[in-house]
């Protein structure tokens, strides 16, 4: 009987539910779903509520890679790194260039070919991100002053979809980017040509770390976080907060749908400074676990 009343009236069928301040899933409106990751090529870490578990690894062909589920909703991010001569506007810096894609195999919803309009403002979004948090300084990424910098392509899949891939994209490619290692490279003054240095890697400088936090507005006013796909497509709006480990506001994602009042907004930033701590938390003890002694 309740699964014939959800199929014709979804959306009463959750009131009934937010109503006593749960969802349907069991979890309650401020509750994530259990959020698991898992970094490296090697042996890597899985965090499960909390608890670290050594697995085998992600992408083995990239130079960084992180797997994350959040709840059901599962996104993959591999970096590779490649050279190039920097930009003649920006002769000292490197670039790093990310791209979301959701496959067909993902869900339903989705269709094989060029990228959708959901694939490619998730890609914005991500660079904006990058861009407006300063997690990596693009200088840093240069190795010779108009000539040779570094190019990080930062590949984002969506294996399987089920609401909130911005929080899970974010979360991703933070740790992924965290699991580069650079190997050293000098220009030969008397060729002018690279020398990579294979045996001899360093971490990449993570500079800032932004996590992303996104709640669904229910009728205008209630603000339920970590949405479900379904929750998203019932919800009047959606609304995603970009914050640092120093509790600085990198971003407000709200594209369009219902509007929050100054009190409202304020309430979202609070709940991401913490949510950020705690993902910050998980990313720091599977990184301690996966290095080497």
């Amino acid at each position: 009987m309740a699964a014939a009343f959800k199929t014709v009236e979804p959306l009463e069928y959750y009131r009934r539910f937010l109503k006593e301040n749960c969802r349907p899933d069991g979890r309650e409106l401020g509750e994530f779903r259990t959020t698991t990751v898992n970094i490296g090529k090697c042996l890597c870490g899985i965090i499960i509520m909390g608890e670290v578990i050594l697995i085998s690894g992600s992408i083995t062909t990239a130079d960084g890679s992180a797997l994350v589920k959040l709840g059901n909703t599962t996104v993959i991010c591999g970096v590779k790194a490649e050279l190039a001569a920097p930009a003649v506007d920006s002769a000292n810096k490197g670039y790093i260039v990310p791209n979301v894609e959701l496959p067909s195999l993902c869900a339903e919803r989705f269709r094989s070919g060029p990228p959708g309009e959901e694939a490619q403002a998730a890609s914005q979004f991500i660079a904006d991100v990058i861009e407006n948090s300063q997690m990596i300084v693009k200088e840093d990424l240069c190795i010779a002053n108009g000539k040779l910098a570094w190019v990080l392509y930062c590949d984002i899949i969506c294996l399987d979809y089920d609401g909130n891939l911005l929080d899970a994209s974010v979360f991703a490619l933070l740790a992924a980017l965290k699991n580069v290692q650079l190997p050293l490279v000098t220009i030969n003054e008397e060729t002018g040509l690279s020398e990579v240095n294979l045996k001899q890697k360093n971490p990449l400088i993570i500079s800032k770390h932004p996590v992303a936090t996104s709640f669904a507005i229910f009728d205008d006013t209630l603000l339920i976080v970590d949405p479900t796909a379904e929750e998203e497509d019932l919800a009047t709006g959606t609304v995603t907060i970009v914050t640092d480990e120093e509790g600085r506001l990198c971003s407000v994602h709200k594209p369009g749908g219902s509007p929050l009042t100054g009190a409202k907004l304020q309430d979202c930033i609070t709940r991401a400074i913490t949510r950020h701590k705690e993902v910050k938390k998980l990313i720091d003890k599977v990184i301690k676990s996966i290095t080497p002694k």
